[in-house]
């Protein structure tokens, strides 16, 4: 039997796992049923961490039934979802619910941090700013609120170490994932005991820290005997889903960015020291699954959400049984027939450069009997591609540079919005071909955990992807630079 790597994506709604020779090639792939995301209160989102386990061990038993006697699967690799937390006790059973990133109970705790001046202290020392649903403010808030859980509480664990734990017997996580936890110190990677004391715990309730792509250790028999994994399996340490997926596109780099294009959009680049001093506030830093590299990423919340709103609207008119691919299609062919608008604006009714998690009043500037809901939709792409540019401009102005970008999500169905966000930016683009991103990078530190590869570059020369580069229309220019003064204007007048 081949040898062969298995990548798993532990998302934030279902499990993937894609299982790759050594070429790079697909063997095989399997995904679990969606994960039901609880509310026992207002704005809580909590999951069943035995849920998610089940999700790991199902698309682990998928992958070994449909390649046995084919393929012998030599280490497995996880890109986990990151920012949730699972408080559990000391043998490492859960104690609570996996309080989720998209949890918002810790609101007013936040608020009354950045009152009392917390937020400069806690982004100098972990890259991030405050975020409700992180870890540190969630177990403070545990603290505060349920003491109960807090007591019993012995070891809190991210998805990805708690996923580690019981594949393994083994308390271990990595730097990206961790640095999710919102605990770690950006500067020396390793636990901050004044973060910790913050949150209320000490770096003692914590999994060990050790480096993406070295081996964690061999599976534990009695999951080999629940899913059929052979003996000699090991796992390999992998990071944060967003960080893993910019690794297999080879953004490793200074000067490459990911801008990952869903209901919200979050951009992603990467730095070659965490310096912290000139950068913009909006922006956090984390570790990269690469060697001495960090990213720098920044969410411009809800920018997909606005088209995905416009879309269910005003192209209501076509056929009940159309599909949203088609009906995505018929907006773009609508589009493709308008020009860059000149006097109609869009303000996006949440996100923005500035503020991601705003929900606001937004709307359209400008409009006249003239405009159709084509020239409409346009405006939604072009303030998208305004408030992009916004946000990287200010990262030039720190001194880094913007060379390249990789688009990924819903955004890239045409080649209309990639067009539009280049000739707005002027950032050559480019769309990968191929949709398990998080999956094949596991799967290249699983190849270098294990010994087939002697570093992440030469496994790249295998996993490489077929892309497809945007061509802008250079004619647009000056309407855009134009164009985006006047939405700054706007923006600054109406917010």
């Amino acid at each position: 039997m081949k040898d062969a790597l298995l990548g798993v994506d532990i998302g934030t709604t279902s499990t993937k796992a894609v299982l790759f020779d050594d070429q790079g090639q697909e063997l095989a792939k399997a995904i679990s049923a969606p994960y039901h995301n609880q509310s026992p209160q207002p704005g809580w989102v909590e999951q069943d961490p035995e849920e998610v386990w089940q999700a790991v061990l199902s698309v682990l038993r998928q992958i070994v039934e449909g390649s046995r006697d084919q393929f012998a699967i030599r280490a497995i690799c996880m890109a986990a979802q990151s920012g949730s937390l699972l408080p559990a006790d000391q043998s490492g059973e859960p104690v609570y619910p996996i309080v989720t990133w998209l949890d918002g109970r810790t609101e007013k705790l936040i608020s009354d941090w950045k009152k009392s001046g917390l937020e400069q202290q806690v982004r100098s020392l972990s890259g991030w700013s405050l975020f409700s649903g992180l870890p540190l403010p969630t177990i403070a808030w545990l603290r505060l609120h349920n003491p109960e859980v807090f007591d019993k509480a012995k070891h809190y664990f991210s998805v990805n170490d708690f996923i580690a734990y019981r594949l393994t017997g083994e308390f271990v996580s990595n730097s990206s994932n961790a640095g999710g936890m919102q605990l770690v110190d950006i500067r020396t990677g390793t636990w901050s005991p004044e973060l910790c004391e913050l949150a209320g715990i000490t770096p003692d309730m914590l999994s060990h820290l050790q480096p993406s792509g070295t081996m964690i250790g061999k599976i534990k028999p009695e999951i080999q005997a629940l899913t059929g994994l052979n003996p000699e399996t090991v796992l390999v340490n992998g990071g944060h889903d967003q960080v893993i997926t910019a690794l297999g596109l080879g953004i490793n780099n200074p000067g490459s960015y990911l801008l990952a294009c869903g209901t919200a959009w979050v951009f992603t680049g990467i730095l070659s020291s965490p310096d912290l001093e000139k950068l913009p506030s909006t922006l956090d830093l984390n570790f990269h699954a690469y060697p001495q590299r960090w990213t720098l990423s920044q969410s411009l919340g809800g920018l997909g959400a606005s088209l995905e709103w416009w879309l269910n609207r005003a192209w209501q008119s076509l056929d009940e049984s159309t599909t949203r691919q088609e009906r995505y299609a018929s907006l773009n062919q609508e589009i493709l027939q308008t020009s860059p608008n000149q006097e109609l604006f869009f303000l996006p009714m949440t996100g923005g450069h500035a503020d991601p998690a705003t929900t606001r009043r937004g709307g359209f500037i400008g409009l006249d009997f003239n405009h159709t809901r084509a020239d409409m939709a346009r405006a939604i792409m072009e303030s998208a591609g305004y408030e992009l540019r916004w946000a990287l401009d200010a990262i030039r102005d720190a001194g880094q540079p913007v060379k390249h970008l990789w688009m990924v999500g819903g955004a890239v169905q045409g080649l209309l919005w990639p067009g539009i966000l280049s000739e707005i930016t002027g950032i050559s683009i480019s769309i990968p071909d191929y949709g398990n991103w998080p999956a094949l990078g596991a799967a290249i530190l699983a190849g270098v955990g294990s010994g087939v590869y002697d570093s992440i570059d030469q496994a790249l020369v295998n996993f490489t992807k077929p892309t497809r580069p945007v061509i802008s229309d250079n004619r647009n220019e000056n309407i855009y630079r134009t164009g985006f003064t006047q939405y700054q204007e706007i923006i600054q007048r109406n917010h």
